[in-house]
């Protein structure tokens, strides 16, 4: 039998069909999705249809998991009152701060699990009704983007649902209690709306006019936990266009500072999460202005010193998450004539990224969570001079697994879970393509104190 799961990013949508008993990938489809902050929901659906993942024929069981955060706002007709805000929109800044302020940073750890950033689905409301009342006037029904996809899949005629993983990424919904806050989304909304009813697990959305068997869903890290199997003492570093970080733990996080968001997972778990704004896109702009391409970047990288020099990239480009800087730039630091060339540039582009996502590890670590190893995933971890300096920055052996879509690979794997009617997941195997331990190098300490004696002068974090 087969099962299919869709991963509908930001950049693109990617379907995989999978076999349902041993993980092996029959078959792929991927389409792009349009660049920006905000995306007209139907782009999505054109692309799933493009990808391929609307014909179902030959498939017993599905199951969408997407990029979180994104504000669905639907009028009474269900057609959406403006384009979708995407979780890397930072407009909404201002009004996570006062919702921050209004309540208090520890009430929203204890309730909801995160402390109000731009990039939650409740801040994004409180804009909405600040800057756009007209449309937000109209708002009868909130979904994400995983939700609305699962909704459309299944006729957009019955309720649409949601999972566990997703519904704690919006702000108005408890890991802890398992409910919605329905008086947060009414303070930021100015009113009560419909929410997609919340699904465990191994609980179907429904079927599709075909028969499908459609599974919860999940939002995009938890599929990629599910994907790669992620085991107590792992954690995963995910190099895409943002930078997650994220374990599993049987309990959930408190955290008032919000740099660890306490979401749930697609497994019943939680899944504590740190995240930066800026990781593959770092290497990306760091090789156009050399005027070069990545694997250029990786040449270069490798062709300098192992610490850069001192020359030190606080790679904040488009704002930041972890610290919460959402109006951050990006800086050089120790620049001198020795390290103003390519290869100290290239490889401060590298350390820097990798930087920001220890002090990631570090703030998952200060939480109770105990992390062993790390598996890198990503784009970004194809880099040779990623991988070889991961280790050391990171302070444990490191993990590459073979490359995947380990997003779709996990709604895949939920797929093939619902289908089975089994307690646990299908044991698929997990690849492992590089596996690096750190050296040991007296230059990584250094680095790792440089970076924040740098991030302190300049922002005071």
């Amino acid at each position: 039998m087969a099962v299919r799961g869709i991963d509908s990013s930001t950049q693109s949508c990617k379907v995989l069909t999978v076999d349902e008993t041993t993980g092996r990938v029959l078959a792929t489809g991927q389409a792009p999705h349009p660049d920006g902050t905000e995306v007209d929901p139907l782009a999505w659906w054109r692309a799933l249809a493009d990808a391929g993942g609307h014909d179902t024929d030959g498939v017993d069981a599905l199951s969408v998991a997407a990029q979180q955060h994104g504000m669905v706002a639907l009028d009474g007709d269900d057609t959406p009152v403006r384009p979708a805000l995407l979780w890397n929109d930072v407009r909404s800044a201002p009004q996570a701060a006062r919702l921050t302020t209004d309540l208090g940073a520890e009430w929203w750890a204890k309730s909801v699990g995160l402390v109000p950033v731009a990039s939650y689905t409740v801040t994004k409301l409180a804009w909405l009704a600040e800057h756009e009342p007209v449309h937000a006037a109209r708002v009868a029904r909130v979904l994400l983007p995983h939700d609305w996809l699962t909704w459309r899949l299944l006729g957009a005629t019955d309720p649409p649902t949601t999972d566990r993983s997703d519904a704690s990424g919006t702000g108005y919904w408890s890991p802890v209690t398992g409910r919605y806050e329905r008086d947060l989304l009414v303070r930021a909304l100015g009113h009560d709306v419909d929410v997609p009813e919340v699904r465990g697990p191994t609980d179907p959305a429904g079927r599709t006019a075909d028969g499908t068997l459609v599974a919860a869903g999940a939002g995009d890290n938890a599929a990629a936990a599910l994907g790669l199997d992620l085991r107590p003492g792992e954690a995963v570093v995910s190099l895409g266009t943002s930078g997650a970080v994220f374990t599993v733990t049987d309990r959930p996080v408190t955290d008032p500072t919000g740099a660890v968001a306490s979401f749930a997972d697609a497994t019943g778990r939680f899944l504590p999460l740190a995240c930066t704004l800026n990781a593959a896109r770092v290497l990306s702009a760091t090789a156009t202005l050399l005027d070069t391409d990545l694997s250029g970047l990786d040449a270069l990288a490798e062709s300098a010193p192992p610490d850069a020099g001192g020359l030190v990239l606080l790679p904040y480009l488009d704002g930041e998450r972890t610290p919460n800087l959402p109006d951050a730039a990006g800086s050089l630091h120790g620049l001198r004539r020795a390290t103003m060339t390519p290869p100290h540039l290239a490889r401060a582009a590298v350390l820097g990224m990798l930087c920001g996502l220890a002090d990631c590890l570090d703030e998952l670590r200060r939480h109770g969570a105990s992390i062993d190893r790390v598996l890198l995933i990503g784009g970004a971890a194809r880099s040779r001079a990623v991988r070889s300096a991961a280790p050391d920055v990171f302070g444990v052996p490191v993990l590459v697994p073979e490359p995947a879509e380990y997003v779709a690979l996990g709604a895949a794997r939920q797929a093939a879970w619902l289908l089975s009617g089994a307690d646990e997941p299908p044991a698929w195997p997990r690849q492992i393509a590089d596996h690096r331990a750190p050296t040991g190098a007296p230059w990584t300490a250094d680095l790792r104190a440089r970076y924040a004696e740098h991030r302190r002068r300049t922002y005071g974090v």
